[in-house]
């Protein structure tokens, strides 16, 4: 359990991870040398002059067995929606409610897509070229890795492409044991048994993923004969994109939302490559600010997420379904990580995304318990150079006139009605705040300046009266605390301490002073911490 889950588990009902979405480039190996395609369509296909109409006549063969297909299964059979704002994920799902919970093909989708295949010239010569061509999509419920898509180019070599998704294989297993579970989307909200939800979750590996590519090619690629299949012309799955989510679900969505505020305010600042490396475990990663970078989006659903980059690949950090707070890592390139890309090496994949999402999580804890400097502190202490060259001092925490002038702004009188007020309103508030009956109204304004300047005290536009703006409120009254109640008498307990205070057993101690002389051994332990500590 991770320093974020720890600090926050009275509020997570239950979290599991998974696998999100992996899509999977499948090809076969003895064709990315052309020799080798060469023999094989002269020696198995008896093609003896290769030409660019022996490979429309292999494309051509297919398109019409699977239309003989669609029709003789009931399949629906139609054209890849053209309207850019369509989310094919949504725009298929009516063809699954009418697939009903049995396994099998819901849809077959033709969309004109850029794929990679073999082209020949008129002398026979054969090369590797991208080409737009119509290419399938058949959505597919399986029983064991449930909704999936496989993407397969009808043109030779038949290169395809599996996307599923962990969750559904979870949803599956789920129901297979007959335990109550809720599911929306890719997020499982509810569960009876979290714990064998995580168990399916653990499970999943990379025999499921070659069962379910080697069922689907065997049922929609009938062009290979089962004895080139056993001579080892077999597609092999390699990772395209994969993503390892972390998931908490919460009990109530405002302290999910509060909390997840916070971190968005507080995350610009960890967005360096340092700390990416750190998170993806890269520790001998130099690096590299083109690279490595956070920044908060907002997505098309109007979700915001916090988002950490590392060349091609990401940790994101974002509220799903209002109760669920997700921690995903997504690489769509391996080589990033160290890691290759054969999907019998899922297990290793599994290890450093998950590992991943831990770290950043603890990082996003480091991140909530800490108060991030900015620099406004220090531009409120800077001058201020008015459009004209007009120089004014900046703010001073130890400015006794300053501290006055606070207390006279943070006066009841001054808020209610329409809370606004005049120079010289102030004047006998701060002369008895300083004790000093000889603080002029000259040296008022003078300082009621320092704050107009910081847009702290605003004067209303054709009159001589002047409004505390919320911002310089809560100023004033956070500094005219820390001036009196903290900096001044941890300052007179330091400079001339009372020996005699020392033999007074802590229990008869007043409240008050217990949580004096705390707060100085905290800060002796925080001064030690960064190295303070005389």
């Amino acid at each position: 359990m991770n320093r974020f889950v720890q600090h926050h588990h009275r509020l997570i009902r239950f979290g599991y991870h998974c696998f999100d979405r992996i899509l999977l480039n499948a090809r076969m190996p003895q064709f990315l040398s052309m020799g080798a395609a060469v023999r094989f369509l002269k020696d198995r296909r008896q093609h003896d002059r290769l030409n660019p109409n022996v490979f429309k006549q292999i494309s051509n063969n297919y398109h019409e067995w699977v239309g003989e297909q669609a029709q003789r299964l009931h399949i629906p059979l139609v054209d890849a929606p053209q309207d850019p704002d369509v989310r094919r994920h949504d725009w298929v799902q009516p063809y699954y409610k009418q697939l009903g919970s049995l396994p099998g093909t819901a849809l077959i989708m033709k969309a004109r897509e850029r794929a990679r295949v073999i082209v020949s010239d008129r002398n026979g010569f054969l090369t590797a070229a991208d080409r737009f061509v119509n290419l399938y999509y058949f959505y597919l419920l399986d029983a064991q890795c449930g909704r999936l898509f496989l993407r397969l180019c009808p043109y030779f070599p038949f290169n395809a492409q599996l996307c599923l998704n962990g969750h559904e294989w979870i949803a599956q297993h789920l129901r297979q044991e007959k335990i109550d579970f809720r599911q929306d989307d890719n997020a499982l909200l509810d569960c009876a048994q979290p714990h064998r939800l995580q168990e399916f979750a653990d499970a999943f590996g990379a025999a499921a993923i070659n069962q379910v590519l080697e069922g689907s090619l065997a049922q929609w690629l009938p062009y290979f004969t089962a004895e080139e299949h056993a001579d080892g012309y077999r597609h092999r799955a390699y990772f395209a994109q994969v993503e390892y989510c972390d998931n908490l679900i919460f009990h109530q969505r405002a302290t999910l939302h509060r909390m997840f505020d916070r971190l968005i305010d507080l995350n610009r600042s960890i967005g360096h490559p340092d700390k990416l490396a750190i998170i993806f475990g890269r520790p001998c990663f130099h690096p590299d600010t083109r690279t490595g970078q956070t920044r908060i989006k907002m997505t098309t659903a109007r979700t915001p997420v916090i988002s950490s980059l590392f060349k091609h690949t990401s940790a994101k950090q974002y509220v799903k379904n209002n109760v669920l707070l997700r921690t995903e890592a997504a690489s769509y390139q391996l080589n990033d990580l160290s890691l290759p890309k054969s999907i019998e090496h899922l297990d290793r994949v599994r290890d450093v995304l998950h590992g991943s999402t831990e770290r950043y999580q603890n990082v996003q804890q480091d991140v909530l318990a800490t108060f991030v400097d900015r620099g406004q502190l220090e531009r409120l202490q800077q001058p201020t150079l008015s459009a004209t060259g007009r120089r004014t001092p900046g703010l001073h925490l130890d400015d006794l006139r300053l501290l006055a002038l606070w207390q006279a702004l943070t006066c009841f009188a001054h808020l209610v009605g329409h809370g606004t007020f005049r120079t010289k309103d102030l004047l006998p508030e701060a002369q008895r705040a300083l004790n000093r009956p000889d603080y002029q109204l000259s040296q008022l304004r003078y300082d009621l300046g320092k704050l107009r300047v910081k847009g702290l005290v605003v004067r209303l536009s054709g009159t001589q009266r002047y409004q505390i703006t919320s911002e310089g409120y809560r100023l004033a009254v956070f500094y005219s605390k820390i001036y009196h109640r903290l900096l001044a008498p941890i300052t007179a307990g330091i400079r001339e301490p009372i020996t005699a205070d020392n033999r007074v057993l802590n229990h008869r101690q007043c409240k008050l002073d217990r949580l004096y002389q705390a707060l100085d051994e905290n800060l002796d332990r925080l001064s030690a911490f960064f190295g303070l500590a005389a």
